[in-house]
């Protein structure tokens, strides 16, 4: 007895593929559903674009900050208690020995307002030695007037960008600075008024810091500020910001005195943290985009289906399986997600990379600042592609629209061919 030929087709062989294939063309009759099945696509592809540019942007955003915050402010906050810290030197120079600290500045902190003859700003003047900040890269490496040679010598001060602007003054000119806690008199304490030339001037491109901080020597620091020989603070700057808690416990034995601690984490939690909740808002918000996208393909299928019934029953009466039916509309659906998912990840890649550029063409070409310093602290919006983050917005689009396939492909499936003969 011979042996009866199988009537089915091997899974996604290219019998079923070519059927997907011409049910994902436009054709006249069934204009309506490629119209669902366009919008679907685009939907898919902006909703993938658009998270992959948000995100890119929070991290930069975020990078940036942590990277000029931290880079120059330093990474653990060493103060005195019980005795001030004239014994600053021998202090720092431990701590710079302890594995994994890149380096030790002992630093005065003050308030006072600087002015010129055409302006006033208030500003932090902080006291450091001319070796120390030629060490901190992102003012070292960021001079755009004069130098920071012999910077221990005199009384010059290094200002930045933003307040050289504000004030209208350059390297060479001079800054006057006040102070409120100048020289004790029979009287009260007399302000204290005094003008210092202008040794340099730094962009770091975060505008707090450029139009704030004004370094000054920390002899002459100590002097205006009625320091007694001792500093407020030691900056300490470690090879690995999250390492923090790895340093603390030898920083401390190695400071050899009582002192208290602080680091990054601490000063800026709310910061950070209120980036890092916008961050996760935005994932979820946008997210919602490829869901509605993905129901686009349920909404489009369940027509198709509706619209190819007749077919599907020539088909299973033809000796196709329910589950080349099935694959059939799986195919459908899922290259539309699939291809959609795709564009969006060229689509995302490209913007992210180019945010800039596409950010100060705009601004050109609308004649406006949509990235004001003073409102986002940096002065370029700057993106970081996470290739994981990247990975997990490319599977979560996939998989929810191959989700969104199986109900329409299930229900074509089930279709009864005498049934669908009739009504079709």
């Amino acid at each position: 007895m011979a042996k009866e030929a199988p009537t089915g087709t091997k899974p996604f062989s290219l019998f079923e593929w070519m059927l997907a294939g011409r049910y994902l063309r436009t054709r006249r009759r069934e204009g309506f559903v490629s119209v669902i099945a366009g919008f679907s696509f685009l939907g898919i592809m902006l909703g993938v674009a658009t998270l992959i540019v948000v995100l890119s942007v929070m991290n930069g955003f975020r990078k940036e900050l942590l990277d000029k915050i931290v880079g120059i402010n330093g990474h653990i906050f060493v103060a005195p208690i019980e005795r001030p810290l004239t014994d600053y030197p021998e202090v720092a120079a431990r701590i710079a020995a302890v594995p994994g600290v890149k380096r030790a500045i002992p630093l005065v902190e003050g308030q006072a307002f600087g002015s010129s003859q055409y302006n006033g700003s208030g500003v932090l003047v902080r006291g450091i030695r001319g070796n120390d900040l030629r060490q901190i890269e992102h003012i070292a490496d960021n001079i755009r007037q004069g130098s920071l040679d012999k910077f221990d010598e005199g009384e010059g001060v290094v200002i930045g960008r933003r307040l050289a602007e504000a004030l209208s003054i350059q390297a060479g000119d001079t800054l006057t600075l006040i102070t409120p806690r100048g020289a004790a008199t029979p009287f009260g304490t007399a302000p204290r008024v005094k003008g210092y030339p202008v040794k340099a001037v730094f962009e770091i491109g975060m505008s707090e810091f450029d139009s704030t901080f004004v370094f000054m020597p920390l002899t002459e620091a100590q002097n205006y500020f009625n320091r007694q020989g001792d500093v407020q603070l030691i900056e300490v700057y470690l090879n690995d910001a999250d390492k923090v808690d790895q340093a603390r416990v030898a920083i401390e034995e190695a400071a050899g005195r009582p002192i208290l601690m602080t680091d990054w984490r601490q000063r800026n939690r709310t910061f950070f943290g209120a980036l890092e909740v916008e961050r996760n808002v935005m994932f979820l918000i946008l997210t919602l985009i490829v869901l509605v996208a993905a129901l686009n393909i349920i909404s489009g299928l369940i027509m198709l289906v509706k619209d190819k019934s007749s077919d599907i029953a020539i088909l299973r009466t033809m000796g196709a399986t329910r589950g080349a039916v099935m694959r059939i509309f799986l195919i459908t659906g899922a290259s539309i997600g699939i291809v959609g998912t795709l564009a969006g990840f060229g689509l995302g890649l490209l913007l992210a990379l180019n945010v800039e550029h596409i950010r100060d063409f705009i601004s050109r070409l609308t004649n406006t600042n949509l990235f004001p310093a003073e409102l986002y602290f940096l002065s370029r919006l700057p993106a970081d592609v996470n290739p994981t983050e990247v990975a997990t917005i490319l599977i979560m689009a996939m998989v929810l629209s191959l989700l969104a396939t199986l109900y329409p492909s299930w229900r074509a499936a089930k279709l009864d061919p005498v049934e669908a003969l009739r009504y079709g």
